[in-house]
């Protein structure tokens, strides 16, 4: 049968069955102090899963208004309506849907004189995003603001089971909970779960919005082994609240055994600040804490540390800084500062950034219009690798940039112009103030027949003032400019096969350049921004394959490739590319630079890429000498196996490397090799290694996890070694233990 709302007063029970059942579209309880501040590169300070509401089934359904009417489906065996003592009784089977929600009973009684609404009997509410709650008596009234509940038993959305002797919602809209017990684990008959929590009494405040508990203990197996008389959390209407957050415990070489705790301070709604001190038992106090503020046009996110070194008699620390401001509806200004005191101090705390090879600050002024792009920028540089040379590294102040794109003309053509000027600063070598201009022209055209062409004609011009320069024992000190112009075009011409299972695609690749053979003046301009030379698979085909304005490309050249890629119906792909260049010059600057000047072609450079399952997939890629097909470089990235057990293996060969001022010349071999297995269907373990294969390497670093979880917990084991080269660096060894009681909470290592 179908009613309306008012054709028939048991509806009434309806409108507020909502008060029985969870709302989960708020966030969690905890979820608000433990993501607020999170580190660089977004890993929280404090990872737990949050508290769970557990007086949650008895809100109101917030997601509905009062202005919604929807329609009463409802079937009985048997209704009676005495209109005498103003009573209306449902018997036998009943069962009334509303909207989304589902109310089954024994008997449903509605006094409309006193305003009461009843079900009494194998009470079953269900909700349509799968909640469950079981009770054997329930009673509303006064207009279903305040209501009371027996013997109550609740399967939430996510599975976990709550059971309470009984429930009460107030005046005020306040609920009580009496006899608590609630658990997300599997339980079998007659078995006690994994860990289940009790609580004499439960209750949810919405004026101080906090869920509290009186006598309360966690059980592990049955067995209590954590008391506490009161304990409270906020309800997942609190955002951010002042409080403490899981501790941080882990030990490593340098620290010794340490505990981070951490305080939370909730300034204002859109300001906080951590405080997390580490207490370790070698080194003492390790300061530390973090600030974040978000304003309506932008944000600051600020985190550092600070270390009194006893032992070496020194002060240590670092400080990271993120900020972001939205100046108009053009111009964005952001800047992020990192700085370490050392170049292991990272390392030694384990803290972000500590496997960079320099730590890079930059503050930045961006502006963009329409087909107009500006920015002004500055950069500091503070190498951390030991394995790079150390320098007199660069301040660059300023680097400005502008680029205009034009509208595309009739035929497909458009104008692009770049304006780049740098000042690079050093306080005992070469300093260069230098100011690009690039303009160029540009045609995209695909043929009726489906090949692809792109014209591009371009004119560099480069103003350089130049302190204290040394080329080949010759001091320049002064201004010098170029003008260095470039025509180029590219050819494409793709053939798609397709079939039932498969479809293939075959694209030749020419690419032509022409170029002056010199336009560089090595002797009189330094190179500060082109120092990332390798003729590799990912710049072959380029017109201009250097990465800044110092050199240009200069010589003539013709690059010619081939790509195909086959693709499976469902899934698998194949992917091949090679490709190589002929230079009507072998002085061309930058194959000369790499040593590739023997002979007017260029080394074979290509890449493989095979996925034939979901099981497998291998990433190639590499160099061959043209003359007698050595390998110069080879690096291979491989995965094998399901997700229950997979081996994860890369490969890098480098040769020497002898012209960079920055990157030591040494061959470089190195192999990563990782297994994830799934011992069990709770346990899994990882190991990895990475290894140097020159003649005196050895192993870099390894480690490795154990992890167990299930429905409920979760724990985790890390241990990891790092065998740097670096004689400064202490902190080699680290280990840490996390666990997490899932939707509880739990504390671990960073």
């Amino acid at each position: 049968m179908k009613f309306n709302l008012n054709s028939l007063c048991i509806a009434s029970l309806l409108s507020c069955t909502a008060l029985l059942l969870p709302n989960y579209s708020e966030a969690a309880p905890g979820q608000d102090a433990g993501s607020v501040l999170t580190k660089p590169g977004g890993s929280p300070h404090a990872s737990f899963e949050p508290s769970k509401d557990i007086t949650g089934f008895m809100d109101y359904n917030k997601n509905k208004t009062e202005e919604e009417n929807p329609d009463i489906y409802f079937s009985a065996d048997e209704i009676e309506n005495n209109n005498e003592i103003e009573t209306i009784i449902a018997k036998g089977n009943v069962n009334i849907i509303r909207d989304n929600l589902t109310l089954i009973a024994d008997k449903v009684i509605y006094n409309q004189r006193d305003d009461v609404v009843t079900a009494v009997g194998n009470v079953v509410m269900v909700e349509k995003d799968g909640s469950v709650v079981f009770s054997d008596f329930v009673e509303l009234k006064d207009k279903m603001s305040v209501g009371e509940m027996k013997n109550i038993k609740v399967i939430m959305q996510d599975e976990t089971r709550m059971a309470a002797r009984s429930a009460r919602r107030t005046a005020g809209d306040k609920k009580f909970l009496n006899n608590v017990v609630y658990s997300p684990c599997d339980a079998c008959r007659d078995s006690d779960p994994l860990w289940q929590l009790k609580a004499r009494k439960v209750e949810h405040n919405p004026e101080t919005k906090n869920v509290n508990y009186n006598d309360a203990y966690l059980e592990i197996k049955g067995v209590p082994v954590f008391y506490t008389p009161f304990f409270s959390h906020p309800d997942p209407t609190v955002k951010r609240r002042s409080g403490f957050l899981p501790p941080t415990i882990s030990t490593n070489s340098y620290l010794g055994a340490s505990i981070q705790p951490k305080y939370f301070w909730n300034i204002s709604d859109n300001e906080g600040m951590l405080f997390n001190p580490i207490l370790s038992t070698d080194k003492g106090i390790v300061y530390s804490g973090a600030y974040d503020k978000y304003f309506y046009r932008g944000d600051l996110q600020v985190s550092g540390s600070f270390l009194r070194d006893n032992d070496e008699k020194e002060n240590r620390g670092n400080l990271f800084l993120t900020g972001r401001y939205e100046v108009n509806d053009f111009w964005l200004a952001d800047t992020d500062i990192n700085y370490a005191s050392d170049s292991s101090y990272l390392k030694d705390l384990s803290l972000p950034k500590k496997d960079d090879a320099w730590l890079t600050s930059t503050a930045r002024l961006q502006g963009f219009d329409n087909r107009n792009y500006a920015s002004i920028e500055t950069f500091y540089y503070k190498l951390i690798s030991y394995d790079l040379k150390d320098y007199d590294k660069p301040q660059v102040l300023p680097l400005m940039s502008y680029e205009n794109i034009s509208d595309v003309n009739k035929y497909g053509a458009y104008n692009k112009n770049t304006f780049d000027f740098a000042s690079v600063y050093r306080d005992t070598a070469t300093s260069t103030q230098r100011f690009s201009m690039i303009n160029s022209w540009n045609l995209p055209y695909t043929s009726p027949y489906g090949e692809k062409y792109k014209l591009a004609a371009s004119v560099k011009s480069d103003l350089y003032y130049v302190d204290d320069y040394t080329y080949n024992d010759q001091n320049f000190d002064g201004a010098t400019g170029r003008i260095f112009p470039q025509l180029g075009v590219e050819w494409r011409f793709p053939f798609v096969k397709a079939t039932n299972t498969s479809r293939h695609i075959v694209e030749p690749v020419v690419v032509a350049v022409a170029a002056p053979n010199s336009s560089n003046k090595v002797d009189k301009i330094p190179n500060e921004d082109s120092q990332d030379v390798e003729l590799d698979d990912t710049n072959i085909l380029s017109l201009d394959r250097y990465s800044g304005y110092d050199r240009n490309d200069t010589g003539s050249r013709v690059s010619y490739g081939i790509n195909w890629s086959s693709y499976g119906e469902r899934y698998g792909r194949t992917s091949f590319f090679i490709a190589q260049s002929y230079k009507f010059s072998k002085d061309e600057s930058f194959t000369s630079v790499t040593g590739n000047n023997d002979s007017n072609f260029t080394d074979y450079v290509g890449r493989a890429y095979l996925s034939p399952s979901e099981f497998f997939d291998l990433t190639y890629r590499f160099k061959l000498d043209k003359n007698n097909m050595d390998l110069t470089y080879s690096e291979l990235a491989t995965r094998v196996g399901p997700n229950m057990l997979n081996v994860y293996i890369s490969y890098i060969f480098l040769q020497e490397n002898q012209e960079s001022s920055l990157i030591n010349d040494e061959q470089r071999k190195e192999l990563y090799t990782s297994l994830n297995a799934a011992l069990t269907q709770y346990w899994s373990v990882s190991v990895y290694n990475r290894q140097d294969l020159t003649s005196n390497g050895g192993s870099l670093e390894h480690g490795g996890s154990l992890i167990y979880e299930d429905e409920c917990l979760k724990l985790i084991t890390n241990i990891h070694k790092d065998n740097s080269s670096d004689p400064n660096y202490k902190g080699d060894f680290e280990a840490s233990f996390t666990f997490f009681l899932k939707t509880l909470g739990g504390a671990g290592s960073k």
